[in-house]
């Protein structure tokens, strides 16, 4: 044999006994060759799975939904069950009453203005200067945009001596702090423009140059920076809130911070609970945040797969639920290699969320006949699901999509189910992905943060902003309020000021 094993010279083979060593050495390099090809097409099809999900992310649609879960037939029917007629009834008047209340809040919000255009003076038919007798006249509506202006205030402060010889004048208005030069309605409006609309602070200052302002980008820094310090209290309230309620919605996403040579990774994380939206800066992704807001707290939090949660989700902690849109996406990345295996459990995956529409049209959200719903529709399904997973997870290599899909969904498995037992649990953790979409198109926009200090009061003005959207406060109005009023309010009466109690001074 030649120290090359993958060649001989069959003049060599003089006897059994060479010629058993020589397959044994055959056998060794034909399993190694085996093993090697099964690792390049495992390697193969996991490049293959990149590669369509980069074209997909360029070319092709961003959206998962591969259908509607809700379907109908041609005569507009449900397929299932028909509404019933009080079910239909009960939707009308909801449509109604949303109109009605639009109606409303478009009246006290927005101006109105009457324009008055006359009749020509002579009759256009027979030239004639009149007498006309007047009649009803033609209305029409109209909302028309006025261009966004600054108001510079000059404030006047009377002043008057009295005969004993002692000086007084009016009292002087309160400022977002002293000497500044910029009310709290500018303040708000950059922290709304940049939290709500993400809008970078360049542009912002752009578009009050076009109002008459040059208002350097320095300058709006500074409003900015100073709001957040103002309304770090009432952050940290709410957060207080968060870490006490019993269900909590969780997420991550990373947020670059300016370095010295090179932006580092940084990261938003937000916690969800009690009409709350809340974020947090951290420097890492290491399970010290949800510790340090969640550490020694009971309930339930819900979040993806993530390992840096489990530090709370202990058994004297909190009580960890899964999420079925996590399956759900992992599915989906495994349609061009397995398409019959994943829409299969698209499918199923669709099936459980055609329940919770069930649920919500009949009213039944959170109540005990949506658990028995779930226990007499979904249980059943997921039940057979699962033995189908068991079957076929072997047949898919590790690293292939399908193969990562189904052993994620078997791994989260008794997280992912918990929904059955309690009817007030989400199928998904959706609404903490949607507080996070916010943060990824600011990310895109102004791209990074400067220092962790602005990525901490990125949170805070994200925090505001946000709450104040999910409780339906206009967060121009409450910003421009809560500026002065919390520098003077009674830290023990601070949720007076919270965004969901709020109420604007008369």
């Amino acid at each position: 044999m030649k120290d090359d094993q993958t060649s001989f010279d069959p003049n060599e083979i003089t006897d059994l006994k060479s010629a058993r060593g020589l397959l044994a050495q055959l056998q060794m390099l034909i399993a190694t060759l085996t093993g090697l090809i099964a690792e390049l097409r495992e390697s193969l099809m996991a490049k293959d799975a990149e590669l369509a999900e980069l074209k997909r992310m360029l070319f092709g649609q961003k959206s998962e939904r591969a259908a509607r879960y809700r379907s109908s037939d041609d005569k507009g029917k449900r397929k299932g069950k028909p509404l019933t007629p009080e079910e239909t009834k009960a939707r009308r008047v909801a449509a109604q009453q949303k109109r009605k209340k639009n109606r409303e809040e478009r009246a006290a919000k927005m101006a109105e203005e009457r324009v008055e255009h006359p009749a020509p003076t002579t009759c256009p038919s027979c030239q004639s200067a009149g007498p006309f007798t007047p009649l009803s006249p033609d209305i029409s509506n109209e909302i028309e945009y006025i261009t966004e202006h600054l108001i510079h205030l000059t404030h006047v402060l009377e002043k008057k001596v009295c005969a004993c010889g002692h000086i007084f004048t009016a009292k002087a208005p309160q400022r977002v702090t002293e000497g500044c030069h910029y009310g709290p309605g500018l303040h708000a409006h950059a922290v709304v423009s940049k939290c709500a609309d993400a809008m970078p602070l360049n542009r912002i200052a752009k578009r009050f140059e076009r109002a008459g302002l040059h208002l350097s980008r320095s300058t709006l820094t500074d409003l900015y920076h100073r709001s957040a310090e103002l309304l770090a209290p009432i952050h940290q309230r709410l957060l207080r809130i968060v870490a006490a309620s019993t269900y909590v919605n969780a997420d991550e996403t990373s947020q670059p911070v300016m370095d010295e040579k090179k932006c580092r990774r940084g990261y938003i994380w937000t916690f969800i609970a009690s009409g709350i939206i809340a974020y947090i800066f951290s420097a890492s992704r290491s399970g010290k945040t949800p510790v340090k807001l969640l550490g020694g707290t009971t309930g339930k939090l819900q979040v993806d797969g993530y390992t840096g949660y489990n530090e709370v989700c202990v058994p004297d902690g909190r009580e960890r639920i899964g999420c079925v849109a996590h399956c759900r996406r992992y599915f989906d990345k495994a349609r061009d290699n397995c398409p019959e295996e994943a829409e299969h459990c698209i499918g199923v995956i669709r099936e459980l969320y055609q329940v919770e529409y069930d649920a919500a049209e009949r009213g039944l959200l959170g109540t005990d006949a949506h658990r028995l719903m779930r226990k007499e529709r979904s249980g059943p399904r997921l039940e057979e699901w699962k033995v189908w997973l068991e079957d076929r997870v072997d047949t898919h290599a590790p690293k292939s999509p399908m193969g990562k899909a189904m052993r994620y969904t078997i791994n989260q498995w008794d997280f992912v189910t918990r929904f059955l037992k309690d009817p007030k649990l989400r199928l998904d953790n959706n609404i903490s992905e949607a507080a996070l979409r916010v943060i990824a198109l600011g990310r895109d926009n102004f791209r990074w943060v400067g220092h962790d200090e602005s990525g901490e009061n990125l949170a805070v003005l994200q925090t505001i902003v946000a709450t104040c959207v999910a409780n339906g406060v206009n967060p121009q109005d409450y910003i421009q309020d809560v500026l002065l009023r919390v520098q003077s309010h009674p830290a023990s009466q601070i949720d007076e000021l919270l965004p969901m109690n709020w109420q604007p001074l008369a």
